[in-house]
């Protein structure tokens, strides 16, 4: 029998809730189409779905990522403000589109504060200029009484919206990005942002654009940073139709957020910085499948992914990674929430959850505030790597981190400690895996929570009028000896009370 140890009292760091948080783009059915249809019967007045809001108000989204992505680099976000018949229709460069400004700053914030998403908003330093960035800061955060903020004023809003959280730039590394950098570029323009944007508002917290945690890119760009920035971000995507592959790929996150901490302890202490540096994962997901229309213009909705369980598997191990590694991850923000490789999709009907909303689901839910520390002794698997298994989104191998163990699992407890959460994944396709949860201290009373996501095979996929892939409640059972038996392919939430 396998074995799930856990130590209650060995805390490896405190959760921040932001580690739930999404991501909205301008690409696709993402805004138009999926969360603003104005024709649609399930809109409200504002044309909002409210089938969607209320899908994700279920995932308990703390923050919310806006406009971009590779949107961003070359929106003007003057554009979207003011008479919504006065704003002009631009060509999109980022994604072939075409962009109509109908949904702007006001709209999105508004939404925001209606829904209680704090707002996570990024700069465009392509195309853009530091002026334009402080402007944006005067018009969203400044009282009345200077231009910006009176045009806020004159459009309908007169308090500011107090938006705190500010990225500079995304992936300016890309050579798919308009105005890419390189990291000392990126570093100057960035200072000179950062420096008139806080001098506009001095109470904000920037982002700074990392890569994926293990390029020069990200020592360079910190170790430039570093005194500025509250957060440092990545951007890893997985991905495979091997289900071994798909399901172990995540831990190429589990690598860069260990890289990033090193990196991140070496330059604050090389640099006497006092303040806290956490790690923005500001992009993740399974995303392999549907590539068209990302580089070349296209008839087809871009990124229209289609989740099957495996995915939801490795949306599962994402999670637990975040949570394992939460003394480093301050925020994560699954990109993205609607059509576009995501949770939610829609047509004109109505919408239907894919398999990889689940797991966030379940443990959005459930997830408590302090992570402790959790040992697995059961069966391991070897990942064989071959030009057909591996994809370009994941993009180093992992001969060195094999053995795999076939249990992924990440624990948390209440802060009075009277309270414990256990996730569990099992990776393995075709095996159930019994294994025994063994608390180093206290005592684990009946769970109160038992939630599992499993479906037929790592195939099963979620469709308008049927799901296959759902979570249900008191699959999995404890038995007198502490132990349970995990279905193949599953991912369970379990909650106890925790004696003393």
């Amino acid at each position: 029998m396998s074995v799930i140890r856990i130590d209650p009292s060995r805390t490896t760091g405190h959760v921040d809730r932001r580690i739930f948080s999404g991501f909205v783009e301008h690409l696709g059915r993402c805004i138009y189409g999926g969360l603003y249809d104005p024709a649609s019967s399930h809109s409200d007045e504002h044309g909002f779905r409210q089938d969607v809001c209320g899908a994700l108000r279920e995932l308990q989204v703390p923050v919310l990522r806006w406009p971009g992505g590779n949107f961003v680099s070359n929106y003007h976000w003057v554009d979207g403000v003011g008479p919504r018949s006065q704003r002009p229709v631009k060509m999109e460069l980022a994604w072939h589109l075409t962009e109509s400004n109908q949904i702007g700053t006001d709209e999105f914030l508004q939404w925001c504060e209606r829904e209680g998403y704090q707002p996570y908003l990024c700069v465009n330093m392509g195309s853009g200029t530091f002026e334009e960035a402080a402007a944006w800061v005067e018009y969203c955060n400044a009282p009345a009484g200077t231009y910006w903020a009176d045009r806020r004023v004159a459009n309908g809003r007169t308090e500011p919206y107090g938006v705190k959280l500010w990225a500079l730039g995304n992936e300016m590394y890309g050579d798919y990005q308009v105005g890419q950098l390189s990291p000392e570029q990126y570093v100057e323009k960035a200072r000179a942002f950062a420096k008139v944007m806080k001098r506009t508002d001095g109470s904000i917290r920037f982002v700074s654009c990392g890569r994926s945690g293990q390029s020069e890119w990200d020592r360079v760009v910190l170790s430039g940073l570093a005194d500025l920035v509250d957060y440092h971000s990545i951007h890893i995507y997985t991905g495979s139709a091997d289900h071994w592959v798909n399901a172990l790929a995540p831990h190429e996150a589990e690598r860069a957020l260990r890289s990033m901490r090193a990196l991140i302890d070496e330059i604050r202490y090389e640099q006497k910085i006092e303040h806290e540096i956490k790690v923005a994962y500001d992009e993740w997901n399974v995303w392999y499948r549907y590539t068209e229309g990302i580089w070349e213009p296209s008839d087809q909705p871009p990124l229209e992914e289609r989740y099957n369980l495996s995915d939801a598997i490795a949306a599962a191990t994402y999670l637990n990674i975040f949570v394992r590694h939460s003394a480093t991850v301050g925020m994560a923000n699954l990109a993205q929430m609607v059509n576009v490789i995501a949770p939610i999709f829609t047509n004109e009907e109505g919408l239907f959850l894919q398999t990889i909303y689940y797991p966030f689901r379940m443990l959005s839910a459930h997830t408590l505030p302090v992570a402790v520390d959790v040992w697995v002794d059961g069966p391991t698997h070897e990942l064989v790597e071959t030009p057909e298994t591996m994809h370009w989104l994941w993009p180093r191998p992992v001969a060195d981190m094999n053995p795999f163990q076939v249990l992924d699992v990440a624990a948390t407890r209440s802060e009075a400690g009277d309270e414990l959460t256990v996730s569990v994944v099992n990776r393995d396709p075709d095996r159930p895996v019994r294994a025994q949860l063994a608390l180093t201290t206290g005592t684990l009373g009946a769970p109160t929570v038992s939630e599992t996501v499993s479906g037929p095979s790592p195939e099963s996929v979620n469709d308008f009028g049927h799901s296959t892939v759902t979570a249900q409640n008191g699959l999995v059972r404890i038995d007198a000896d502490g132990s349970a038996e995990f279905p193949p392919c599953s991912h369970t939430v379990l909650k106890f009370p925790l004696g003393k």
